[in-house]
């Protein structure tokens, strides 16, 4: 079978097209076909060296397709099933047959398809996590940055189901046009100086921009009460707080992300299951701005690293 394997860290090219052995399944885990994987910025971090991981290894961490291989103590019933899984350490997605353990799997709702459930199932479950994290509630304002994103965009519309009032803050007219869309009371585009004033006063800010922009941002945290949380930095560098600024405010901040990853397991399952449950019965869809055969996964981390993605990038072996 075809894979993308990484050999030594660096920029995109160094993704190369390799042919490997398929998969054998052990104790508890399913071979997939792989008809969509994610491409996610974590991917982008490791690949560039920005995060240790052991070398070789095949990218991707969130795979969909139909199981075509069970192991010992796999329910057989699941041959054939569709599925969305996170795959195994250093064997990943970027390839055409994955291995997932089935405490790791999902099976795909009646009505929903494998690319919608890849772009929804994990930036989903993350998203109903982190918005538990901060104790979103209805009549809140709540302000998200990169709201055009991955997670950004799904967080738009949870938010906004939960009773929020939302405003999105994305980067150039093409994103805060997609934010509108998705259901943003207001759309600011962070390139624009003074954006943040214009917020009037955010309850909850959620932020994975960091840097200036996530500066920015804190400012826009209501005095007294406000509650930011960070889960990313797609900037380069997190946030930085200046905690006498912090402490005269008033604020509480929130390693929103942390908090979510904390949670027990089967409450990370649930936060996944609802998720797709929503995306199935057409309360939560995905954006997908983009799929590329296996061989073009440069040219996705391309443009996934250049931010001018909207909504979910994925490879289709």
């Amino acid at each position: 079978m075809r894979v993308i394997r990484v050999r030594e860290f660096g920029p995109p090219d160094v993704l190369k097209v390799e042919d490997a052995p398929e998969p054998q399944p052990g104790a508890g885990e399913v071979v997939v076909a792989v008809e969509a994987a994610g491409v996610i910025y974590g991917d982008v971090i490791i690949r560039s060296g920005g995060y240790p991981f052991p070398l070789p290894y095949v990218p991707g961490l969130e795979v969909g397709g139909r199981v075509v291989d069970v192991g010992p103590d796999a329910d057989r019933r699941l041959l054939g099933r569709r599925v969305v899984a996170t795959t195994p350490g250093s064997s990943g997605g970027y390839a055409e047959l994955a291995r997932a353990a089935t405490a790791d799997l999902h099976t795909v709702p009646d009505g929903l398809s494998v690319q919608q459930a890849v772009a929804v199932f994990q930036a989903g479950g993350l998203a109903v996590g982190l918005l538990a994290a901060m104790r979103v509630a209805a009549g809140e304002t709540v302000l998200i940055t990169a709201a055009a994103g991955r997670i950004g965009s799904l967080l738009v519309q949870l938010a906004k189901s939960a009773g929020a009032t939302v405003v999105a803050a994305a980067g150039g007219p093409a994103k805060t046009r997609a934010a509108r869309a998705l259901g943003a009371d207001l759309a600011l585009d962070y390139t624009e100086p003074g954006w943040a004033e214009r917020v009037g006063g955010a309850d909850v800010v959620l932020d994975a921009v960091g840097g200036d922009i996530g500066a920015q941002a804190l400012t826009a945290a209501r005095g007294g009460s406000g509650r930011f949380g960070f889960y990313g930095f797609t900037s380069g560098t997190w946030t930085r707080f200046d905690p006498v600024d912090v402490a005269s405010r008033g604020l509480t901040l929130v390693g929103a992300a942390g908090i979510a990853f904390a949670q027990p397991p089967a409450a990370q399952r649930a936060a996944t299951a609802s998720a797709l449950a929503a995306a199935a019965s057409g309360q939560l869809a995905a954006t997908i701005h983009s799929t590329h055969p296996l061989p073009a996964a440069p040219a996705a981390h391309t443009a996934l690293a250049s931010r001018a993605t909207l909504g979910a990038t994925l490879l289709t072996p």
